[in-house]
Parts: structure tokens; sequence; C-alpha cells
């Protein structure tokens, strides 16, 4: 049976946490890994910035290979992070247990994650090789996704909640529909290309987390 482990991490403790600069009041959502290659591509919001501005100053990180604007709307942009995610002790540990990211935001000097392992035991050698590293981990909270305490939000980031959340109140997944995308995004503030999107990773999310039990489960999907 899986295992969900709620953490906290200082920004100076993972190489991830170091290239992305929270300072000035920014705040990011790590929206995924995707494989490429040999490599893993963060995939990550940052809300409260200049989108070209960041993205200058991400591409002056000596470990960055390249940083790519996906979208960007109002005050939060999407980027692409070319950069070698096995040089990060913290998410190295996280791949090697066959551990999936189902939250993770930054802001100030720390971390919040949210991570799923297929059992107790990785998650436990999870823990032991952040400490070898020297990773300070604060963990709030450890539980089982098919345990009925196990949280409101079921994984999912404040913005896949609050993007559900609406688009269930407005009618978006009645049949018939009583709204579109581009209705339930121009509530939020966000583009349709974005609330689709965190839709359907919230989804996602919430079925991995409820009625799927996937020990298999790996962070890049």
């Amino acid at each position: 049976m899986g295992v969900i482990a709620e953490l906290r991490i200082p920004a100076a403790d993972f190489e991830l946490g170091r290239i992305i600069d929270l300072s000035g009041g920014i705040s990011v959502d790590l929206e995924t890994l995707v494989p490429v290659g040999d490599r893993a591509v963060p995939f990550f919001w940052a809300h409260g910035v200049d989108a070209e501005e960041f993205a200058t100053r991400l591409r002056a990180r000596s470990v960055v290979d390249g940083v790519e604007v996906i979208e960007n709307f109002e005050n939060q942009t999407l980027y692409g992070l070319d950069w070698d995610v096995e040089d990060d002790s913290f998410l190295s540990a996280v791949r090697s247990q066959r551990g999936q990211i189902l939250r993770a935001t930054g802001s100030g000097d720390e971390w919040s994650f949210e991570l799923r392992f297929p059992d107790h035991d990785a998650l436990s050698t999870f823990r032991s090789r952040c400490t070898d590293a020297d990773v300070r981990l604060s963990v709030k909270r450890v539980y089982n996704p098919s345990q009925p305490d196990a949280g409101p939000r079921f994984g999912l980031t404040e913005h896949q909640h609050e993007a559900l959340t609406l688009a269930v109140e407005m009618g978006y997944y009645d049949v018939p529909r009583h709204c579109n995308t581009v209705e339930v995004a121009a509530e939020l503030g966000i583009s349709d290309q974005a609330l689709t999107e965190r839709l359907r990773r919230g989804i996602s999310t919430l079925a991995a987390n409820t009625v799927c039990t996937r020990p298999d489960a790996t962070l890049a999907e």
C-alpha cells in the first residue's frame, strides 16, 4: 500500500531550491518533472515575477543548461528548466525510491512537499538518504491515501483544488455542462490552457490518491 509524506525542507538544502531564488516575495508551484532523454525537466509556475527577467536570472545559474518560458499570464509564468536532476540529492532520493511528487510549493526560504512512496520501507530509505546528504527534512504528517483521514485536498496543490472546486460549483462537470473552461478560467484570472492543464493534473492526482492504489508510481509521471 502506498504511503504519503508531507514535509518541509529549507531551500538551501537542495539544488533546485538554490537555483530558484525566492527572494522578493516570489513563490512557485512545481508542476511536474518530465523525462526528456536521460534527464528530467522540471516545469514550475512562478508567481509575482517579470517573466523574462526571472528567466535571465535562472539562466545565469552555472548548473542550468536552458530555461524556456512556456506560458505567461498576468502575474504568473510557467517555466521549463533544463538541468540535471541527478545532481540534486533530495530529488534523486525521491526518484531512487520510486517516489512521486504530488505537491511542491516554495516561498521565502522554505519548500513544502507532498510525496507518495510505494511503501513505508521506501519512505524510510528516502529519509536515510536525505540524512546522509545533510538534507534537513521536517516531516509534518505520514498517512496512507486509502485512509478516510487522508486530508481534505488528497495531494492537490492549492491552485488545483481551487480550480476543481470552482469548476464543480460553476457546473462544468454537470450533464449537460453549464459552462466551459474559458468561463472558469476567466473567473480564476488564468488562460484557458492553464486551467485545462490544472484540471487534468488535479483529476490525475485525485484518482491516484483515492480510487487507485499505484505502488509502481514514479516521480516522472
